[in-house]
C-alpha cells in the first residue's frame, strides 16, 4: 500500500476515533488487527478485542480528553508513525500531559493495527479492564 493511501486511512481512523464513533473507528481496521504496547510488552488481537478496548476508550478515555496536538507525522514502508501530546483531565482536578508515539501498521488490506508507545499508567488508563487479559510478549 503506498503511502498516500495509508494517510488517507490512518486519517480517518484518528477522526472516528476523535468523534468517539466505535463503528467508523473498527472500519478502518482488518478483520483482525493487532495491537501492542510498549513498553509494557503487551498486546492483544482480534476484533472482538479491539472492540472492547475502543468501548472502553470512548466510554472511560475520551471524556477526559482535554486536547491533543500531532506533532509529527510520517508515512512509508509498513506504517505511519504519529507522534502526539495528550492532555488528560486528571479524577482529582488539574491536568496532565502525556506523550505517545503511535505506529499505525498496514498490510495490502488496510490498517492491521497499532504499536503505541506510552507510559504504563496511560497505557491502563486505555485498556481499562481489558488489561488484565493482554498477551505479555
Amino acid at each position: 500500500m503506498d503511502a498516500s493511501r495509508m494517510l488517507e486511512i490512518a486519517h480517518r481512523h484518528v477522526q472516528a476515533e476523535a468523534e468517539g464513533n466505535l463503528e467508523a473507528t473498527l472500519a478502518t481496521l482488518v478483520a483482525e488487527p493487532e495491537y501492542t504496547f510498549y513498553p509494557a510488552a503487551r498486546r492483544f488481537r482480534g476484533m472482538a478485542c479491539a472492540r472492547r478496548f475502543y468501548s472502553q476508550f470512548f466510554a472511560q478515555v475520551q471524556p477526559c480528553i482535554e486536547n491533543y496536538a500531532l506533532l509529527g507525522e510520517w508515512a512509508g514502508g509498513p506504517g505511519v508513525i504519529q507522534e502526539v501530546t495528550l492532555w488528560l483531565r486528571e479524577p482529582v482536578g488539574g491536568r496532565r500531559e502525556h506523550r505517545i508515539l503511535a505506529i499505525l501498521t498496514f498490510d495490502a488490506d488496510g490498517m492491521t493495527g497499532e504499536r503505541l508507545y506510552a507510559s504504563d499508567a496511560l497505557l491502563r488508563f486505555f485498556a481499562g479492564p481489558l488489561w488484565d487479559e493482554l498477551e505479555e510478549l
